[in-house]
């Protein structure tokens, strides 16, 4: 790699790589220029970069900052999804581009640092997004925080009938 071009690509390899938290391994071959248009779309929608490097490039940047080589995965054409904070968006985006278009494969990725293969990228896919997630949780707390209200509430206004009820009978007596 004495090119200069090379190590200039392999550096902002390396940059695409620390700022993320996943990334995607699909081959795109086959796919036209508007198909390939619509998949950067749907990744850039969900907060995530689509790039195209050279395998023995992304290689050497994966060697260099002590990550997985992801051997068999880097055969053949392949376009890397760099997942942003939503790692369950990007890897969704891609399936579901997937499903529409059969020319589209997914050949596995990174996560944390670890090597994962195409059936764990599904996996992932199948997983709520973050802002759903967050949403239950918010709904979880919220049931358990009404639900304590209720009984809290349900102390006072049980000894108000109690005492309502002895003040009736001893009128009444």
């Amino acid at each position: 790699m004495p090119n200069q071009k090379n190590q200039e690509t392999v550096s902002s390899i390396k940059e695409d790589l620390s700022g993320v938290s996943a990334v995607w391994v699909v081959d795109a071959c086959g796919l036209t220029v508007k198909e390939m248009q619509a998949l950067r779309h749907a990744v850039r929608e969900s907060g995530s970069v689509m790039k195209v490097y050279k395998n023995t490039l992304m290689r050497i940047a994966l060697e260099e900052s002590e990550l997985p080589t992801l051997g068999d995965v880097l055969e053949g054409p392949s376009a890397f999804v760099f997942a942003g904070a939503d790692v369950a968006a990007a890897a969704k985006a891609v399936k579901n581009f997937a499903k529409e278009n059969q020319k589209l494969e997914i050949k596995g990725g990174l996560m944390e640092g670890k090597a994962v293969n195409a059936a764990e990228v599904e996996a992932i896919a199948s997983l709520p997004s973050r802002e759903q997630l967050m949403a239950q949780i918010a709904g979880a707390i919220s049931g358990v925080a009404r639900g304590l209200a209720v009984c809290v509430n349900g102390v006072p206004s049980g000894l108000a009938r109690a005492v309502s009820a002895v003040a009736q009978q001893k009128e009444a007596a």
